[in-house]
């Protein structure tokens, strides 16, 4: 379920965001410093050379700082122990419950009564919710309409929705997201070939970067495991616009790689991978990532070729090959280990950029016959 807070930083309550400070032990210096900070305030609206005149801030915290967004985390924590019986993942105002069930049923009925006690906590708070903007997703393979009552408004389940700018469908294949992706890259290389002509290769270079393959670096670890299709798309893009940079129409994906000194948008997502496991290893990732990349035990006794994170076991070949539970643990082991035992995350940085590998086990880099299958 994707909730919509309406204006959300603005309808925080001074008196009770001080209260709940109160409650989590802040003594009464401290309080009185954030509630000067936050009274008293005036703002007043300019249009052309006209000014309106000056009116009191009583609500809301100052949008723009680096207080803002964490006395209004402060100010939503409870409600995080108030809904207990499904999760909530939670950025900023973005809160979106979820849960799991054996069946459709289960999943909405769960859903219906966790929504309402947000509607009560949110009413108790002093916000609203924009019931009409909120949407639903079920991952699950249902040809009825599934239907969620939220504040007398009807929530229907829909095949793909927004959250946090990744486009996500029910299936997980995020076919959308990837397609929506690639078109904004492909309108840009049109853009490039325009002006190519017009100035020289470094400045060709830094605009291929900044402006093409940099579409391709926002959440890749959600959307990495995607189809062969969608990664032929990806490829051809990516080729079109180093042919442009290079001048090249002769040379292969492969040389261009190897001139411009890069990989592949799918290599790069291998190293960003890394990077995350180094992370989560060290303990210098979120603690969410724990149940994601989870480690294990060292034995007692030396074991030859120790994988140091846990491998979950496949349930089906179709769908628990492209978890990345499942491949983490794999791409790490490829990892040289001279990589691996880097002393910093920037020396780690440093050198896995330049690192590639040719035995990823995932579909993307398998070989492919057709009529044959995966070799």
């Amino acid at each position: 379920m994707l909730t919509d807070l309406s204006k959300a930083f603005d309808c925080i309550v001074h008196d009770l965001l001080i209260a709940k400070l109160h409650a989590y032990g802040f003594d009464n210096s401290s309080l009185n410093f954030i509630h000067n900070y936050l009274t008293n305030r005036k703002q007043r609206v300019k249009i052309n050379l006209s000014f309106s005149a000056f009116n009191k801030i009583k609500f809301g915290v100052p949008q723009g700082s680096i207080l803002g967004p964490l006395l209004f985390n402060i100010y939503i924590c409870d409600m995080f122990l108030y809904v207990d019986d499904i999760e909530i993942a939670g950025y900023a105002d973005d809160n979106t419950p979820y849960t799991q069930g054996l069946n459709s049923e289960s999943v909405i009925s769960s859903l219906q009564l966790s929504t309402s006690k947000l509607m009560h906590w949110f009413k108790a708070n002093y916000m609203k919710l924009n019931a009409d903007k909120c949407h639903m997703l079920l991952s699950e393979n249902c040809s009825h309409k599934s239907v969620v009552k939220v504040d007398n408004e009807e929530i229907v389940a829909t095949q793909c929705e927004k959250l946090l700018g990744v486009n996500i469908d029910g299936k997980l294949t995020f076919e959308k997201h990837i397609n929506t992706l690639c078109e904004k890259a492909r309108r840009k290389v049109q853009a490039l070939s325009r002006v190519a002509n017009y100035i020289d290769f470094d400045k060709r270079r830094v605009l291929m970067k900044s402006f093409i393959q940099s579409q391709f670096n926002y959440c890749p670890l959600i959307w990495m495991m995607h189809s062969r299709k969608l990664e032929n798309k990806i490829n051809k893009i990516h080729e079109r616009s180093l042919r442009i940079v290079y001048n090249d129409s002769n040379a292969s994906f492969e040389n261009l790689l190897e001139r411009d000194q890069s990989v592949s948008v799918h290599q790069k997502n291998l190293q960003y991978l890394a990077i995350e496991l180094y992370k989560r290893k060290n303990n210098l990732s979120p603690e969410i990532m724990n149940e994601v990349f989870m480690i294990r035990d060292v034995p007692h006794y030396n074991i030859r070729n120790f994988s140091e994170f846990q491998r979950n076991l496949v349930k089906s070949v179709k769908y628990g090959e492209k978890s990345l539970s499942y491949l983490a643990p794999i791409i790490w082991s490829l990892v040289p280990r001279e990589i691996r035992l880097s002393e910093s995350l920037e020396s780690f940085k440093k050198k896995i950029s330049s690192w590639k590998t040719e035995k990823c086990p995932c579909k993307l880099c398998k070989p492919y016959l057709h009529q044959v299958g995966f070799l």
